[in-house]
């Protein structure tokens, strides 16, 4: 039987498969980044895969009273800033990681100051648009961006809802070895993965702690016994844009 012209483009797009999978492994010794090896994100990246540190039974999530979150206070931004190498700037061209709001309630007329930053979805919009799988979701739902693999569409700023991602216009200078960025890349929070892999906490809420605030709770949402399983359970809490039906990471205490 002749082969037919579909399984011919099947044959031809499984061979380009392999080259790329066997060159991926002969440049698996490749430092690409500092800290970051090709290997090392493919892993990471892989659907269904675990990254190394990332526990399946986890879900890591951040619980914010913005009752102790003061309007003014920039201790997380800073923090954040310093932590992963960002120039703290405000201008479009600028990362911001995190960022400080101020929202109003129409109803009621409460008002609130709150950081907002990646809320890092169960049900992740940028992963969905994203046509390079550079956009990709963790195990224990954490949300990052492969910039190895990040070709700049900016898909994913156009989907997120919260404005929670950056594009980075010009060449970087200075960075952290831990916290990798380029140019023509998109980029945000990671809740300091390198931190929550090393067994601590993001910058954010450790600055905040240290400041005295204590406006930001981290912790394993999969766990009932975890402090800030106990805190969703005991208070009012919101996600933003809970009607999205995303499943945010972030939760809000005091907003209403």
């Amino acid at each position: 039987m002749k082969p037919s012209a579909d399984s011919g483009a099947k044959q031809g797009l499984s061979g380009r498969r392999a080259f790329l999978g066997l060159a991926a492994v002969g440049a698996g010794g490749l430092l690409l980044a500092p800290g970051v090896h090709l290997m090392e994100v493919a892993q990471a990246a892989a659907p269904g895969t675990a990254a190394a540190g990332a526990n399946p039974k986890v879900r890591w999530g951040l619980l914010i009273d913005t009752r102790k979150c003061a309007s003014g206070c920039t201790d997380c931004v800073n923090a954040c800033n310093t932590e992963n190498g960002l120039s703290g700037g405000t201008t479009p061209t600028d990362a911001q990681w995190i960022r400080k709001i101020e929202i109003k309630a129409l109803k009621t007329g409460h008002s609130a100051s709150l950081p907002v930053m990646c809320q890092h979805c169960a049900e992740p919009p940028c992963v969905d648009v994203c046509p390079t799988g550079a956009s990709f979701k963790r195990t224990d739902g954490i949300v990052l961006v492969d910039r190895h693999s990040c070709i700049g569409c900016r898909y994913c700023v156009m989907a997120c809802p919260y404005q929670a991602r950056s594009f980075v216009h010009e060449p970087l200078t200075g960075q952290k070895p831990e916290v990798p960025r380029g140019k023509g890349c998109v980029e945000g929070c990671t809740l300091c993965v390198h931190r929550i892999d090393k067994g601590g906490t993001p910058a954010c809420v450790e600055a905040c702690d240290r400041a005295g605030h204590h406006a930001m709770l981290f912790g394993d949402l999969n766990d009932p016994d975890s402090a800030i399983s106990q805190r969703v359970r005991e208070v009012a809490t919101m996600q933003l844009r809970a009607d999205l039906r995303l499943d945010p990471g972030v939760r809000y205490q005091g907003l209403t």
